[in-house]
């Protein structure tokens, strides 16, 4: 049966590896972002390796345009049956001098976005049984250490939206259990190669992750996975 993937958030790491997983594997691939130059790349890419793939731009913190994103990949594209969660924001970068609107910002993309996504392809999935697959950072983890990369990274409103899209992971996948829809969710403990975050010391492959998107997406047995 034929399947489409939505990688939401698309860019050079992780995101790019899932798309290229899943499509090896059989799957249409939808790719989101801002960006139209670098969509416009990403599916030059992935058509260079015989997958099939359409861009759509779109704002992942502005509910209207993500239901209007499904509605259009479910125009040009087979069936969704997996959505990847690859989308944050690192507005709100210090939390003593955010704004409301920053913090609101923050939490639209990595919270907000996520659940609206889900109710929108919720029919696909269902349908096919299909999967949520959502990128986490470690910068969510209640520990000292965390919280003062968080802080010494300007990267504290992240940090919060982490620890909340680990909760919400944990609510979506009992509750879409009872769908047959599946939940995982992968959290990346390291600073990804090729990514905007890469200082040249990085030694995670964004390969290794998409490996375990897609172990996590056979098994359908575990809701979290860390890398």
């Amino acid at each position: 049966m034929a399947k489409t993937i939505i990688v939401a958030g698309y860019g050079s790491g992780i995101s790019r590896a899932v798309a290229e997983k899943f499509g090896g594997a059989g799957f249409s691939v939808a790719l989101v972002a801002r960006s139209a130059d670098k969509l416009a790349a990403g599916v030059k890419h992935l058509e260079a390796k015989g997958i099939t793939a359409a861009a759509f731009t779109a704002d992942l913190g502005a509910p209207d345009a993500i239901q209007s994103l499904v509605a259009d990949v479910r125009k040009k594209l087979p069936t969704i049956t997996a959505l990847h969660w690859n989308a944050y924001s690192s507005a709100a970068g210090d939390l003593l001098t955010a704004n409301p609107e920053e913090l609101q910002q923050a939490y639209d993309v990595a919270i907000t976005g996520l659940v609206i996504a889900v109710q929108a392809a919720l029919p696909d999935l269902k349908s096919q049984k299909g999967a949520v697959l959502v990128t986490n950072g470690g910068l969510g983890a209640n520990d000292p250490g965390a919280n003062d990369a968080a802080i010494g990274w300007n990267a504290m409103g992240l940090a919060l939206t982490n620890a909340a899209k680990h909760k919400l992971v944990g609510i979506l996948a009992r509750r879409l259990q009872k769908e047959d829809v599946y939940v995982g969710q992968v959290t990346v403990t390291g600073i990804v190669k090729g990514t905007s975050w890469d200082d040249g010391t990085s030694t995670l492959e964004a390969s290794s992750i998409a490996a375990k998107f897609w172990e996590l997406y056979e098994a359908r047995q575990e809701t979290y996975a860390t890398l």
